[in-house]
């Protein structure tokens, strides 16, 4: 039986050198060639996702500047029991913790702060820097890599208000979570590591688990 390959960290490789020659180029000769190249690979994402290459390819032309992996940001909040707060991502139905890209001229702290507050309602403060996760593209995690900067953080004032892209928040132990939602596992027990090495058990949410409904 032949070895199946994931095509899509080739394809985002693809894209990127397209993407960057188009942007870089100056001989008209050089950005036909790039022109090429990037509708070469909008015509493969178009086959593999079911999108129309025309739309792909006109997401892709968006984006100005030199092409960099998407970053976004994490929040990892803990009770006084060592459990982690998680959402169930409306889309897979899967559980992560509070995370979102960043926007325009928006820091790493701001972003994490504004995630947990529009899908939770929980008001929260950065406590430590967990770590810098990078993520290749891969037919597991979409279609573009990405970095993930992972903070620790302490509720504020806790009032739990759902956002759309959530089912559901809540305390879990760490290894009671049915399903993960992409490398999201890795990130909860770093920073549960990290929580533990701080030995501050009142630096966490509320004591008790909440929930709440859509």
């Amino acid at each position: 039986m032949g070895q199946t390959i994931d095509i899509l960290p080739f394809l985002d490789e693809v894209q990127t050198v397209a993407r960057n020659g188009l942007y870089y180029a100056s001989s008209p000769y050089d950005r036909e060639r790039y022109q090429k190249l990037l509708d070469a690979a909008a015509e493969v994402y178009g086959t593999l996702v079911e999108i129309p290459p025309p739309a792909i390819q006109a997401e892709l032309s968006k984006e100005l500047g030199y092409i960099t992996p998407k970053v976004g940001a994490d929040g990892a909040i803990f009770d006084s029991e060592g459990r982690i707060l998680l959402v169930q991502r409306s889309d897979d139905k899967k559980y992560c913790l509070p995370c979102g890209w960043l926007d325009p001229n928006e820091s790493s702290e701001e972003a994490v702060i504004r995630e947990i507050r529009e899908e939770t309602g929980i008001q929260a403060r950065v406590v430590q820097l967990v770590g810098v996760f990078s993520r290749k593209a891969n037919t597991g995690h979409g279609p573009f890599s990405a970095v993930a900067i992972v903070y620790l953080c302490e509720v504020l004032e806790e009032a739990l208000v759902l956002s759309h892209e959530v089912l559901d928040a809540r305390y879990w132990a760490i290894d009671e979570v049915p399903v993960w939602h992409e490398l999201h596992e890795q990130y909860a027990r770093r920073a549960y590591e990290v929580w533990m090495a701080r030995g501050e058990s009142s630096m966490n949410g509320s004591s008790a688990c909440v929930s709440a409904d859509k």
